[in-house]
């Protein structure tokens, strides 16, 4: 599975990897794949370094990335209290009555509220990159669309290739013109932060649109006859994320979550604004239902609605409140229902891809073309 670009990173295959766990990431790359370490949990840059040096110690000297969420424009001199300040109480008295409806227990007093989505605010991002540009990555991909123009340069400046997440031809030019390497065309069946532009659609316009730039197929990818699927549509690679989490390599750090993943059906997401703020598929859950119930209060935009759920998450999580437990996956969760390690999954898609192309090409020889 070896397009222009793959040989331009140096691997073997042309399966690019998203993921926010390290040992995934490092297993990706290892398995001739692209590993890409999803950033924005990591508010402390201590943190980052000390996942990365771990990076550099299992991807056995292979290429890898990151990925960060950093806006284009710059909000000069809001801090994340003064965020907080602007969560309505009554939003905050419907997270307090959901968890007391479903039985949520407390944390422990002086026990940390776990993960806060504050990878958002650009100096978080941008302590992070002072983090990540000290180590070899190869690929710096941005999910909320073009990093501001200086980011761009700095990568550059440093022999780092920069990939921004489109979900639209008019977005994807946009990339183009701020300079960016690769679009990641990711279509309405993906999980997290997704456009409205299905992938078959999309990946094509995306192509047309940029060309001679790669495209990075997004979206309901999971098999082999898939990815063939990508590269047909003119893409130089394909963007995975939702397939991991179900690999043994993943830290879910919930059996109970992992139980949810394996027994989903591709029916069984939705995209909502319950986690972000911003229109994410995941999980359909009891407390998906809750927030786009007409009868609440609705949800808050982005970065409030992260910010107000984050304990909530924390506390469902931790204590496994099944019918409240969720993430972020995309429709492609219906063909994961068993636990495979990275490897296994590989093995899988370039045994699947091998017999997509014989398949087509007999089908081209037959039609004597």
């Amino acid at each position: 599975m070896q397009t222009e670009l793959s040989r331009r990173l140096g691997v073997e295959h042309a399966i690019f990897g998203f993921t926010p766990f390290p040992a995934v990431a490092a297993a990706i790359t290892r398995a001739g794949g692209f590993g890409v370490l999803g950033a924005v949990r990591y508010t402390a840059p201590d943190d980052l370094a000390r996942d990365l040096d771990w990076m550099q110690d299992h991807t056995d000297g292979l290429p890898y990335g990151l990925d960060v969420v950093m806006p284009a424009r710059k909000v000069e001199g809001v801090t994340e209290t003064d965020v907080e300040a602007m969560i309505p109480e009554g939003h905050r008295q419907f997270v307090r009555e959901t968890l007391t409806k479903h039985g949520v227990p407390e944390l422990a007093e002086g026990e940390a509220s776990g993960w806060r989505i504050t990878g958002w605010m650009e100096q978080v991002a941008r302590n992070q990159l002072d983090v990540a540009f000290t180590y070899p990555i190869k690929l710096l991909a941005n999910a909320l669309g073009s990093p501001p123009a200086d980011i761009v340069d700095r990568a550059h400046t440093n022999g780092v290739l920069v990939a921004a997440l489109a979900g639209s031809a008019k977005h994807a030019r946009h990339h183009a013109d701020a300079g960016i390497d690769i679009v990641v065309a990711q279509g309405y069946e993906a999980g997290g932060h997704t456009g409205e532009i299905a992938s078959m659609v999309l990946v094509p316009e995306v192509v047309d649109a940029v060309g001679p730039l790669p495209v990075l197929a997004a979206g309901g990818i999971g098999s082999g006859a898939q990815v063939a699927a990508g590269l047909a549509l003119g893409a130089e690679g394909v963007w995975l994320g939702s397939l991991w989490l179900t690999t043994t390599e993943a830290d879910l750090h919930s059996r109970a979550l992992t139980r949810k993943l394996l027994a989903a059906g591709s029916g069984d997401t939705v995209r909502s604004r319950a986690l972000t703020g911003k229109p994410a598929r995941q999980l359909r859950t009891e407390w998906t239902d809750a927030w786009d119930d007409p009868s609440g209060p609705g949800t808050l935009p982005m970065p409030l609605q992260g910010l107000l759920v984050a304990e909530a998450l924390s506390r469902i999580q931790k204590y496994e409140i099944a019918p409240l437990l969720g993430t972020p996956v995309g429709q492609i969760v219906g063909r994961m229902n068993s636990e495979r390690s990275v490897q296994e999954v590989f093995d899988d898609l370039t045994r699947g891809f091998e017999q997509a192309v014989d398949r087509i090409s007999r089908i081209a020889r037959r039609s004597g073309a």
